[in-house]
């Protein structure tokens, strides 16, 4: 399935990340922490797919993608970074599996907190955000996405961390073994994973080999 929409506009997040909300078609469904396969619709672009999460909550109007653009490359995401009110996307099926099991610990790197948004938003607009906790990893503060947002979400425990910024108050700290065992004493509950593929793999052994239970660690595939 292609359903062409429109962007409706525009928001600046922290550099270099932007909301963009869009149309949305009717009966165009998806649960938090869904994404879908998103193209430019224009000449040269519409079969250059990129996954992107939706962050809006699922019963909004508009669809909303939180995207972190990427210079260094002529791809979609630095294309992306050009667009505004009235360009069109192309998106496609809706997948994913970063859906909600029940409270536990959100660990993300980086631009990989963008699947647990949608989730947490959900969470704390339904009153069900107690008993979850979210920790990022970060290159520098100012890589941050969301931290004002997430930092009022009544109920949720925030930790973040930043591995090239020492001039920042912020916690200073990889997340490794070492890390898990004085931050995350407790494995007996749900993991929900998402970040840099290695990032991933490495945090899947690190909290087998602490004792978590592997399924109970969600991460997507």
């Amino acid at each position: 399935m292609q359903i062409s929409v429109r962007i409706l506009d525009v928001e600046p997040v922290p550099h270099p990340v932007r909301h963009y909300r869009l149309e949305r078609p009717k009966g165009y469904g998806f649960s938090p922490g869904q994404a879908t396969e998103v193209s430019i619709d224009r000449e040269g672009w519409r079969d250059e797919r990129r996954p992107f999460t939706f962050t809006c909550l699922p019963g909004s109007d508009a669809l909303e993608f939180t995207i972190k653009s990427y210079f260094d490359h002529h791809g979609v995401t630095n294309e992306l970074w050009s667009l505004g009110a009235g360009d069109g996307l192309v998106l496609r099926d809706v997948w994913g599996t970063i859906q909600y099991r029940g409270p536990g610990t959100f660990i993300a790197g980086g631009a990989g907190v963008t699947p647990f948004i949608a989730i947490l938003r959900h969470l704390a607009d339904t009153g069900k955000l107690a008993g979850n906790r979210l920790i990022v990893s970060n290159r520098t503060e100012k890589d941050i996405i969301l931290r004002d947002e997430f930092e009022a979400m009544a109920g949720l425990e925030v930790l973040w961390t930043v591995t090239d910024d020492p001039r920042s108050a912020l916690l200073q700290e990889r997340i490794d073994a070492d890390f898990l065992r004085r931050h995350v004493p407790d494995m007996d509950q749900n993991f929900y994973l998402c970040g840099p593929r290695g990032m991933v793999e490495d945090l899947r052994g690190l909290l087998e080999e602490a004792g978590a239970d592997v399924g109970n660690v969600t991460w997507e595939r």
